[in-house]
């Protein structure tokens, strides 16, 4: 099985290239001139498409296939004194070369909108802006001219009370959706409330693959035994992925849509949901070990608190893994393959 490992939003190795610089609304509202204000908006977010081609492009070099785009690239985008404001045009061009840049370098790209867009909330006024934070995140996606492959993790969302009348709450809500938004959206069991299971429940109701976090599940596991996740939940959340693939004609191979996962780590004892700033690979390994003959292409997004240098420091220990015997092999600066 053959592993690429991608990173969130932010590079440690680059100097000076934060994809997510902002400006407060009590800012905003401070300056006298507003056009003048919305043209700073402007070129803000333009210094924050610059910065995340410059990070695509030093992934490039490094051969690191797979990122997560910062969801601040528009500062105040979805902002209710704002809705007026509409900075696409202004930014075009830029979406447009990193979008250009992520199609010919065959880059598997994406969004997580936080954890304000759910969908099984009971009131109107949060659906509403759920579904505006996700039409954002799509308009985004959308100006980089990138299609249905490139997708929106989100989670179910709370329980509210009552888990089950919230699970069968998001499926109407989320059902409601104009099948533009929804085709866009991966499902991701969370640590606190919606567990795999029930998360791929929801997922096989709506017809959206599941992003298995597995550090998520070390700590929300809902009872599942790791015999239960490789022999029942993972071949059924690899089934959302081909269902996906068949849907858009795409094969599992790297450039088609393959499973994807997160990982971190825990940050500590006491904090066992925080993420660390490094992965630790035994607990990693142990999990794709455990799954190396389901697939043959498998995605893994780190969430680790030192971002692409974390990346690195993961990639070293394989190194020093395969150099010692284990059945490994170093494909690439990003990439390994689980040899039998």
């Amino acid at each position: 099985m053959i592993v690429r490992f991608g990173f969130v939003a932010m590079s440690l190795l680059l100097e000076n290239a934060s994809p997510s610089r902002t400006m407060t609304y009590t800012n905003f509202a401070k300056l006298d001139d507003r056009e003048a204000g919305l043209a700073r908006l402007e070129r803000i977010a333009e210094d924050n498409l610059q910065n995340t081609l410059r990070i695509l492009k030093n992934n490039r070099y490094s051969d690191i296939h797979m990122y997560r785009f910062s969801s601040k690239l528009i500062p105040l985008a979805t902002h209710e004194a704002l809705k007026d404001w509409n900075p696409y045009p202004a930014l075009a061009a830029s979406f447009a070369e990193i979008g250009e840049f992520v199609r010919k370098h065959g880059m598997r790209v994406s969004f997580h909108p936080d954890h304000f867009c759910v969908f099984s909330t009971p009131r109107p006024e949060v659906l509403a802006k759920s579904e505006e934070d996700l039409e954002h995140h799509l308009r985004m996606l959308e100006a980089m001219g990138l299609d249905e492959r490139y997708k929106c993790n989100i989670h179910v969302g709370g329980a509210y009370g009552d888990k089950p009348t919230s699970g069968e709450r998001f499926i109407r809500q989320f059902e409601a959706l104009d099948a533009r938004l929804r085709n866009r959206v991966t499902l991701e069991n969370d640590d606190k409330t919606f567990n795999v299971r029930e998360t791929l429940d929801i997922a096989e109701r709506t017809g959206n693959p599941v992003v298995l976090d597995i550090h998520h599940h070390w700590v929300n596991a809902g009872g599942e035994t790791p015999e239960s996740l490789h022999g029942e939940l993972w071949p059924r959340i690899v089934q959302t992925w081909m269902k996906e693939q068949d849907r858009l004609g795409l094969d599992g191979g790297p450039d088609g849509l393959p499973p994807k996962i997160h990982v971190s780590s825990p940050k500590s004892l006491s904090d066992p949901r925080g993420h660390a700033d490094h992965v630790e690979p035994g607990q990693l390994l142990e999990f794709l070990r455990g799954v190396k003959d389901s697939v043959p292409n498998l995605d893994c997004m780190l969430e680790a608190k030192a971002k692409d240098q974390a990346l690195t420091t993961l990639m070293d220990e394989m190194r020093r893994l395969a150099d010692a015997g284990e059945n490994i092999r170093i494909v690439d600066g990003s990439t390994i393959e689980l040899q039998r």
